[in-house]
């Protein structure tokens, strides 16, 4: 069919004109000229096997795929790649390598199927394969400059310090807060007023006898004082006049503890009293002040700092209970009716309650209500009103079971060959027992668990029941009991 097209067909001159002058070209770039400056061939315009070049190949167009295309050197260069990917590997490293590849690819069960086989030749080949592509000397990084010259200076950059030497110490930290002073809060917008900030003006003595009363009344509120600028962490921390006050204070310190017994048993004025367990008789010397123990202490034991003596020094705490839960598992009695092959067994849950006060007095409660249950009945008032049994349909009632009693700490008469300081530490706790006659004995000891928490646990050391009687004793077994743990209730508030 003649074609009807003339420029078509002067095109299709002018093309094999230049395919005729290169093919007498012997020039050795050739070939790479022809791959790169020839196009899919358009064949339904010819019957001849001569590509034509793509029209208006700059237009933004998708490409076009012809059936035609005479791609041999592409054929060659992909038998060539397939060869090298249809080798099959040799060594577990190599099929480990060619897991990996299989992965990357997306084909998850080739791979797998290699990774299989590589362990099974060699069980250490992973280590083989990191040490291979990925050596030790690749990870070492270089020193990277902290503070670049072209960095703004109103940066921070706290790895700029780190050169200077090893990290400074909590004191050295704090120290370096002693020249600072307290700045107000900055303006909500700017350009505009900063709030006021009353402290800010304060005379130091004045703000120092503020945070006086406020450790006072809560010495965790004056804690956090510390949390609010770095002036106020720095009294915090170093200000002796405030800790000294709450150490001596009958608040929270050491002024409410008692190192001899201060009430009876039962609450009343303390009169002719029981000898202690195992003391023997009375020692003669009068024992000496708690003041002056403490004095002795302050000095010898805790290095003249009464902040670190009120952490440290081991002391009662009035705004909370201690508890102990105790669990433990029993064998339990098969039904007569019922034909089991497995022996019945009973869970048993109860707790032990603990609570102090000032004037020498303790609340002892032994019972199976939860916590939640008993918190804020574990007051001397519902204890009297339940006594005898009297208003059993309050909510209040598990407090009929609670025991009266007292407590004190250890005294260093307890033991004069130890240490003044390893004198301290012990509770001794006495309450009424089952019924008249007998009375209860406990020996604890004050512990700290948990990271920066003080004197929030007593341990174990012995539990007795003394027979008024009879002046005979008896010691439980504390096979299943546990460790008590103090718990703050805020209700209680300091305690009374």
């Amino acid at each position: 069919m003649e074609d009807t097209n003339p420029e078509l067909e002067q095109f299709r001159q002018q093309w094999r004109a230049e395919v005729s002058a290169r093919q007498n070209d012997t020039h050795k770039g050739l070939k790479s000229s022809k791959a790169t400056r020839r196009p899919p061939p358009i064949t339904s315009l010819s019957s001849s096997n001569v590509q034509l070049p793509a029209v208006n190949e700059e237009e933004d167009h998708a490409p076009q795929v012809f059936s035609g295309y005479d791609g041999s050197a592409d054929r060659e260069e992909h038998a060539e790649s397939s060869k090298a990917v249809d080798q099959e590997p040799q060594s577990a490293l190599d099929h480990y390598e060619k897991a990996v590849e299989r992965e990357n690819q997306g084909s998850l069960g080739d791979s797998l199927n290699l990774y299989r086989k590589a362990f099974r030749m060699d069980h250490q080949v992973d280590r083989k394969y990191r040490n291979k592509h990925f050596p030790p000397s690749s990870f070492v990084s270089k020193p990277i400059n902290p503070n670049p010259s072209n960095a703004p200076v109103t940066v921070p950059n706290p790895a700029h310090h780190s050169l200077d030497g090893p990290p400074q110490s909590i004191k050295q930290l704090i120290a370096g807060f002693a020249s600072l002073s307290i700045e107000s809060a900055p303006p909500a917008i700017e350009g505009t007023p900063a709030p006021p900030c009353p402290l800010v003006d304060l005379p130091e003595e004045i703000l120092v006898h503020v945070l006086k009363e406020v450790a006072i009344l809560d010495v965790a509120s004056f804690v956090r004082l510390a949390q609010v600028c770095k002036r106020l962490a720095y009294l915090v921390a170093t200000e002796e006049q405030i800790w000294k006050r709450v150490c001596l204070g009958s608040e929270v310190g050491f002024g409410a503890m008692h190192y001899q017994w201060q009430r009876e048993v039962l609450g009343g004025p303390l009169k002719e009293d029981i000898p202690d367990l195992g003391d023997g008789e009375d020692d003669a010397h009068e024992p000496l002040p708690k003041e002056a123990i403490t004095e002795a202490l302050i000095v010898s034991a805790y290095s003249s700092s009464w902040h670190t003596m009120f952490r440290l020094r081991p002391r009662i705490r009035f705004n909370g209970f201690y508890i102990s839960t105790v669990n433990y598992i029993r064998p339990g009695q098969a039904s007569a009716s019922q034909v089991t092959w497995n022996s019945p067994v009973h869970i048993v849950t109860y707790y032990r309650y603990l609570r102090f006060f000032r004037d020498g007095t303790v609340i002892s409660l032994l019972t199976t209500d939860e916590p939640a249950d008993v918190v804020h009945h574990l007051t001397k008032e519902l204890q009297e009103l339940h006594r005898g049994g009297l208003a059993p349909h309050l909510p209040s009632i598990t407090m009929q079971n609670a025991l009266r009693g007292r407590w004190r700490l250890s005294h260093p008469d307890d033991n004069p060959d130890a240490d003044l300081k390893d004198a301290e530490g012990d509770l001794f706790v006495e309450t009424e027992g089952a019924n008249a006659k007998y009375l209860y004995r406990m020996k604890l000891s004050l512990r700290s668990v948990g990271k920066g928490a003080k004197n929030n646990k007593l341990v174990w050391q012995g539990f007795w029941n003394y027979n008024m009687l009879t002046d005979d004793t008896g010691e439980f077994t504390l096979r299943n009991d546990k460790a008590f743990f103090w718990s703050r209730v805020k209700s209680y508030g300091n305690g009374a």
